[in-house]
């Protein structure tokens, strides 16, 4: 009776040790920034934040030309100009100032914004293939390489970027 009981618990043992090792975390890994800089949506996105960004330096190139003849139409006849256009003409320098500095700054916040349009669905494409895939081979993390948080990875965390470009379509 003892040695039927030492085998049970034996195969008890046995067959818990195969059913954790058959259930075993399993990780991934991927190097996301690499994965968003090979996406074709990404080149076209870039493409129309540069078109953009062009667009707001055109303007503000045309303000700080402006500006400037201004400025040296003001500097040369400076001693000829009674005191009240003098100052007139100060006052409409300085506000034209502060009207290309307000500008800079909103420009700086709408490219930003604008990048992050842009870049969302790009970023969320990729987050989609990246679930999907992970979902695939049925890992239950997938770290994110590009961040540098990882301090380890070992050999039994499986690359997704393969087979996320390959599912988006990517060589």
């Amino acid at each position: 009776m003892k040695s039927v009981f030492k085998i049970c618990v034996l195969g008890i043992l046995l067959f818990s040790a195969g059913f954790a090792k058959a259930q075993a975390p399993k990780f991934g890994h991927i190097d996301l920034q690499a994965l968003i800089q090979v996406m074709p949506e990404r080149a076209t996105a870039e493409k129309q934040f540069i078109a953009y960004q062009k667009e707001l330096e055109d303007a503000l190139g045309i303000m700080q030309k402006e500006f400037q003849t201004k400025y040296m139409e003001y500097a040369s006849n400076r001693d000829s100009l009674s005191e009240t256009v003098r100052k007139m003409k100060e006052e409409d320098l300085n506000a034209m100032n502060e009207r290309i500095q307000t500008y800079q700054s909103s420009a700086s916040q709408q490219l930003q914004t604008k990048q992050g349009e842009l870049l969302k669905p790009v970023f969320d494409k990729a987050d989609k293939a990246v679930k999907a895939v992970g979902a695939e081979k049925g890992l239950i993390y997938v770290f994110d390489m590009s961040s540098r948080v990882i301090l380890y990875n070992s050999k039994e965390s499986t690359d997704l970027l393969p087979a996320v470009k390959a599912k988006l379509g990517i060589q």
